[in-house]
């Protein structure tokens, strides 16, 4: 099992100090904002909450429930190109928002994936996310805007994933 990371790490410790600095500026502006800013923030975490909740959960359980010596196998140090486009495709086909995605990717990593394949999948998603691609972009600006945008970069992922193998071996 995976250990957990203090909640007090150095980008917690960085986001609550700007959060400061931020109520400070919203309270010199007027003495009421400070409040409106917590409310606000607040009504965006019932929303996220329970999403990330749930997503959370799903993590952890792929994380017991795939076998860890599947995930080395095919996706760990040994993967090679395979593994970078198996990775690919599956950013492609990941459905949802960061919500779902980055603890997904903590799943992947404390399972023993490798870090140039998590580069790969992280890659792909950001760029060719399937739901983004027929949801938003081709209804708005359509298909001949889409095959311009992806055709282009479509070797980026395996190439990121390629580059972190190279200059960052583990």
């Amino acid at each position: 099992m995976t250990r957990m990371r203090s909640p007090f790490d150095t980008s917690t410790l960085v986001l609550a100090a700007a959060a400061l600095v931020l109520a400070v500026v919203a309270y010199l502006k007027d003495p009421g904002l400070p409040l409106l800013g917590v409310k606000s923030g607040f009504s965006m975490l019932a929303f996220v909450l329970p999403r990330m909740v749930v997503a959370l959960l799903l993590a952890g359980l792929m994380q017991v429930l795939v076998p860890q010596n599947f995930v080395s196998r095919h996706f760990g140090h040994g993967g090679g190109l395979r593994a970078l486009l198996i990775a690919t495709v599956a950013g492609v086909v990941t459905p949802g928002g960061p919500m779902v995605t980055m603890p997904f990717v903590v799943a992947l990593a404390n399972s023993g994936v490798a870090l140039p394949s998590l580069v790969a999948y992280m890659t792909a998603w950001s760029l060719f996310g399937l739901q983004r691609i027929i949801a938003w972009e081709a209804p708005l600006l359509g298909w001949p805007f889409v095959f311009a945008r992806v055709v282009p970069s479509l070797a980026f992922p395996v190439i990121a994933g390629w580059l972190v193998s190279v200059f960052h071996p583990e």
